[in-house]
């Protein structure tokens, strides 16, 4: 269980990270919803774990559980599933709002040539088993259980997240990242102006990941540009890098709001 306001030095991972991990790592994490994504933004500390494993004739699988504490007190949970039946057998992740959609998905995997495989499960009392995945009857306690201790943390007050503002002629980076975006509809005039006096900027890498579109690999980033004003207020730039284009090529978009950057991947990620 992780707790945002504890000191950095314990080593736990950080809420936002954590989510931002789940999603650049997850190859369906376009199809969750958006309104779901968008609660997920709020979250103010999370509960992960394992819930089942299985392996069989080099076929690896497990489901995880992710439980989040969002701002309005209320909590709201991802199944991770994480197998190796993709090309080459590498690892991958996928994500799914309800035990059901990750148990169909496991289910659809390529299954292991020998159920009797010497590879033990890890945790044998989640394993029912069968090739599917299966999960403990009461999943519901353990939940629960995630819930109780992570309401605990509402007796904090939300931290703001630290920036680390540079002052490295500022006002030129605003122009450079407005100059190189290709879309239509990037920040305009109105914007440019209020960057000319930007006393400091920090870039974030805020999303990554790579996904197949017509049997082409495809990679997308997310970069918040954040900008420190003369009046001390922050202003941010989201600049969406992909190569969803007709020939691969590296292409960038600006945007003056994230939820309209991840719009406009989703929109890139759905292309046919």
């Amino acid at each position: 269980m992780n707790d945002p306001y504890e000191n950095e030095s314990d080593g736990l991972e950080p809420t936002e990270d954590h989510l931002g991990l789940l999603l650049g790592r997850a190859l369906n994490s376009f199809d969750l919803p958006d309104e779901t994504v968008e609660r997920l933004t709020s979250a103010l500390a999370h509960s992960s774990s394992l819930r089942s494993s299985h392996h069989s004739a080099g076929l690896r699988r497990s489901l995880h559980l992710h439980t989040f504490l969002l701002a309005d007190g209320s909590c709201l949970s991802l199944w991770e599933l994480v197998h190796n039946a993709g090309r080459d057998h590498r690892t991958e992740h996928e994500l799914y709002t309800d035990i059901g959609g990750a148990r169909l998905a496991a289910n659809r995997l390529p299954q292991g040539a020998d159920p009797s495989s010497d590879d033990l499960p890890l945790f044998p009392e989640y394993i029912d088993g069968h090739d599917a995945i299966a999960v403990p009857d009461d999943l519901s306690d353990h939940v629960e259980s995630d819930l109780e201790v992570l309401s605990g943390l509402l007796a904090h007050p939300r931290r703001a997240a630290r920036r680390s503002f540079v002052p490295d002629n500022s006002p030129d980076h605003a122009r450079r990242v407005l100059r190189r975006a290709e879309n239509a509809d990037r920040p305009g005039a109105e914007t440019a102006r209020l960057l000319a006096d930007a006393l400091a900027h920090e870039i974030t890498q805020v999303f990554g990941r790579q996904c197949r579109i017509k049997g082409r690999e495809v990679g997308f980033t997310l970069y918040e540009h954040a900008f420190l004003l003369l009046d001390g207020s922050e202003a941010s730039l989201w600049e969406v890098e992909h190569t969803a284009t007709p020939d691969g090529r590296h292409m960038c978009e600006v945007y003056a709001d994230k939820n309209t950057a991840r719009e406009a991947m989703a929109l890139r990620g759905r292309v046919r």
